[in-house]
């Protein structure tokens, strides 16, 4: 008789204890800490992310035999320039993403007579809500009163977008430096192309703003560029310019009458004469060699 009472005292007492350690549901008990996102995947990329810029060498005029001035655009609807318009990784989002935070500046297309005659040498510096106005197409939006009556209309910038940015044009040098004895293209500037709408009248494409690329490349860097064949490719969007993995056509070579190739070819004659440009280029090196 006396084991069963102390079995009885033992198994209250328990119930007790678990009572008292159990959540109240309805006393508004706080829920349990959320544990640490999980790693997607079994290995942490950090490569590309802690990535720095291997700078270029440096360049004396004195050494400088050859150089020429080339514009180029790069098409994202050409099949080796997908990896640009990839949804996971658009140049266009890095790039407003990091003007938009203050990490790069953008610079004004618009020509300034006697400055900056083609709009193209950072002349003038844009704020980044001016930089994101430049690629929405502007509406008519009605002005209401507080009657509900609409009393006029004003002109409002559109919603951007990205994937209405279809081409990058890219401006370089090609370059001789004789101390090296290196024939080498570097990119001065990168700017995303926009196609201008007046009255409804559509013209040609021009760029939207100026991103000077030697600022721009540590952003690059720090972007992985993705590849539909393989996950770990380990290249950085300032990789694919630097070793040059990107398809493009010449539309403009500097001239002493500043003509682009449109002015003075047509049709197929426009992809003939980038093409005469672009072997010219590589003609300069092959010759400079004795073989």
């Amino acid at each position: 008789m006396k084991r069963k009472i102390i079995t009885t005292l033992l198994i209250a007492i328990t119930n007790t204890m678990l009572f008292a350690q159990a959540p109240n549901l309805n006393n508004g008990t706080k829920p349990a800490k959320q544990t640490d996102r999980p790693l997607d995947g079994y290995y942490k990329k950090s490569n590309i992310l802690n990535a720095k810029v291997t700078p270029y060498a440096s360049l004396r005029e004195v050494d400088v035999m050859f150089s020429k001035r080339i514009w180029r655009e790069i098409d994202l609807r050409d099949k080796m320039n997908m990896a640009f318009a990839s949804p996971k990784a658009r140049l266009i989002d890095i790039l407003m993403g990091a003007i938009m935070a203050g990490e790069l500046t953008a610079y004004d297309a618009t020509p300034v007579a006697g400055v900056d005659i083609n709009g193209d040498e950072f002349s003038t510096i844009l704020k980044p809500e001016a930089a994101m106005s430049k690629f929405a197409d502007s509406v008519l939006v009605p002005i209401i009163d507080k009657d509900g009556n609409q009393t006029g209309t004003e002109i409002k910038p559109g919603e951007f977008n990205p994937d209405s940015i279809v081409k990058f044009r890219i401006k370089e040098d090609w370059v001789f430096d004789k101390q090296r004895s290196i024939y080498e293209p570097r990119i001065v500037g990168i700017a995303p192309m926009v196609k201008k709408k007046v009255g409804g009248q559509s013209f040609d494409d021009q760029p939207a703003f100026w991103i000077y690329f030697p600022e721009a490349r540590q952003v690059l860097a720090t972007n992985e560029v993705v590849n539909r064949h393989n996950d770990a490719t380990g290249l950085s969007f300032d990789d694919v310019f630097v070793k040059r993995l990107f398809a493009s056509y010449i539309v403009k070579e500097s001239n002493s009458e500043d003509l682009k190739i449109k002015d003075y070819a047509q049709g197929i004659d426009k992809l003939y004469e980038s093409e005469r440009v672009k072997k010219e280029l590589l003609d300069y090196e092959h010759d400079l060699w004795s073989y």
